[in-house]
């Protein structure tokens, strides 16, 4: 993120009246400490926004805002430059001006060296403007685009020559076509934006699909005769034993484009026509988002901010698998991480790191479980202890001493709502009266696919729509439900590959366990029905409700938050 004076970024934030001095003083100590730009810690915080920010450096540096997901990119510029190049310089040609200058949307347009590069490059002029991440990652999207188009002819290529080597396992993953094979769908996976890569063996053929914004979408297939080539290249790359077929395998490795760089982690499991690999995309650098980065909006950040500033207790994220649990307790990290507080975590993987924050990875192979890494933790004297997952009933009972004993505790769990999280606590042979004692906020989230902004339009719902929606909300067993007036969606565009859909935010429901709450837990006749009610008149907001503000403004679909409320 580029930066301005700290001095001048003092003054503009205390004139807008949107920071203190003394606060702003406080924030700057505490980014130099953890070695993090001050404004990316501001706008972390939730204190300005990210596009507040691009306009108040368009104004300090007298250079306009690219703007990209408000414009048409020229494709015969953005091609001046290669993918590699663009991503290594931070840099997308978008347009001309009629004297034949070349529009740059850049991170850093004060880089003089870069602009002259780029000009000696192309033998033309640069008129550099400023680019926001959204910026680059639209353009960055279109090169994947373009690549998709080629992409076939290039694996078709490859194929031939890889064919017609005749070599298998190891030797071939060494060949430069299984290479180039393995880097192009590691390159186009990163162009789209997609999570998980999944490459699966049937009778007839490999089936590759990516999961972006969290739905699979088939790819590509490709001959059955490269797949052992295939996993030997990927076995190869993340630390595998290239002889085992019929054992469960782990690894990890780090690919870079450009100059951006993410972690691959490899799975690799038996099935019946060969091994199947996933890969999950993890961003090798990375910092926590804040609380409205996330989704939330200002009251359950302000409530969940709350209760994780206490010094003891418990505090829960529930949701299934891959509903951003772990990017969500990451970001209360990020609030607590001070001098004062120490930190310490056991995990199962460790998906960031987090600069002086003590993380401790699970192996089990080696003794160290959930249980046995939280007992050790108890041991290094610490404030804030976060725990990964609490799925067993001894990690269950250590957690909650912890949280007796003057540790504020952090976990997930897997449960459908808030409310269920009490008696799925209890099923871990935890005491009502424990649960009751120990707990202080459940957050319950899901993750919903946003609007993509460089298509969005509005409409107003026909009736047969307004009739259909109520009566899949309706089988829902959704409350209280209307459709409003006015809906939002994507067209779908080259950005968002034909979905309408661009990137991912949360749908949260925080249950805040309050005093009548903790009565009702220890209530022998206690009923999870009497809890949502409770809860409800104690103003809290289903997932549901805090999903149709989300539709109300534009953010994502009715369809979108009524396919993730079912699942």
């Amino acid at each position: 993120m580029l930066q301005i004076p700290e001095g001048k970024l003092k003054e503009i934030l205390v004139r807008d009246g949107l920071i203190d001095s003394q606060l702003f003083d406080s924030i700057a100590s505490e980014a130099k400490r953890l070695n993090q730009n001050i404004a990316e810690n501001i706008v972390s915080r939730g204190i300005i926004t990210d596009s507040y920010y691009s306009s108040v450096l368009s104004k300090y540096f007298n250079t306009p805002l690219a703007e990209l997901d408000k414009v048409q990119i020229d494709p015969s510029v953005l091609t001046l430059l290669t993918e590699d190049l663009a991503r290594q310089k931070r840099v997308v040609l978008f347009g001309r001006l009629p004297d034949g200058t070349i529009k740059a949307a850049m991170e850093d347009p004060t880089d003089l060296v870069a602009i002259q590069f780029l000009e000696n490059h192309l033998k033309l002029r640069i008129q550099p403007f400023l680019a926001r991440e959204v910026d680059l990652n639209k353009g960055f999207a279109l090169y994947g685009q373009a690549s998709a188009r080629d992409f076939k002819k290039v694996i078709a290529e490859n194929l031939e020559a890889s064919l017609r080597s005749k070599v298998k396992g190891e030797e071939a993953a060494s060949e430069v076509p299984i290479v180039a094979i393995v880097d192009n769908v590691l390159s186009y996976a990163m162009a789209l934006g997609a999570s998980d890569i999944h490459i699966e063996i049937f009778e007839d053929f490999i089936y590759i699909r990516y999961r972006i914004d969290g739905v699979l979408r088939e790819v590509f297939r490709m001959p059955v005769e490269i797949h052992s080539a295939i996993v030997a290249r990927l076995k190869l790359l993340s630390g595998m034993k290239i002889d085992e077929h019929s054992k469960p395998q782990d690894g990890r490795f780090r690919y870079k484009i450009g100059s951006d760089l993410v972690d691959v982690r490899v799975s690799a499991i038996p099935t019946f026509y060969g091994e199947k690999i996933e890969m999950r995309i993890l961003p090798a650098t990375n910092r926590p988002l804040s609380f409205q980065e996330l989704g939330m909006f200002g009251d359950t950040a302000k409530l969940l901010e709350d209760n994780v500033r206490r010094t003891y207790g418990m505090v829960l994220v529930t949701g299934p698998t891959g509903s951003g649990k772990t990017t969500t307790l990451y970001s209360v990290l990020n609030i607590l991480n001070r001098p004062e507080v120490n930190i310490v975590t056991v995990e199962d993987p460790i998906e960031y790191n987090i600069k002086f924050i003590n993380q401790t990875q699970i192996n089990e192979a080696a003794g160290v479980t959930f249980a046995e890494g939280l007992r050790s933790i108890l041991r290094q004297d610490p404030n804030v202890i976060l725990v990964g997952e609490i799925r067993d009933n001894e990690t269950a009972d250590i957690a909650v001493q912890a949280a007796l004993t003057g540790h504020l505790v952090l976990s997930t769990l897997h449960t459908n709502d808030a409310p269920t999280a009490i008696p799925r606590f209890v099923d871990l042979n935890v005491p009502p009266f424990l649960v009751a004692a120990v707990l202080d906020a459940v957050l319950a989230q899901r993750l919903v696919r946003k609007i993509c902004t460089s298509c969005i339009y509005s409409y107003e719902p026909a009736p047969e729509v307004v009739d259909a929606l109520k009566r899949q909300a309706d089988q829902l067993g959704v409350e209280g439900f209307a459709v409003p007036r006015t809906l939002y969606a994507g067209k779908g565009c080259p950005v968002c590959g034909g979905t309408g859909y661009r990137g991912r935010l949360g749908i949260f429901e925080l249950l805040n366990i309050s005093d009548e709450v903790r009565k009702l837990i220890i209530n022998p006749n206690f009923l999870i029905d009497d809890l949502r009610v409770l809860a409800k008149k104690e103003g809290m907001l289903t997932m549901f409700q805090d999903g149709l503000r989300k539709v109300e403004r534009g953010i994502t679909t009715i369809e979108e938050l009524l396919r993730v409320i079912g699942e």
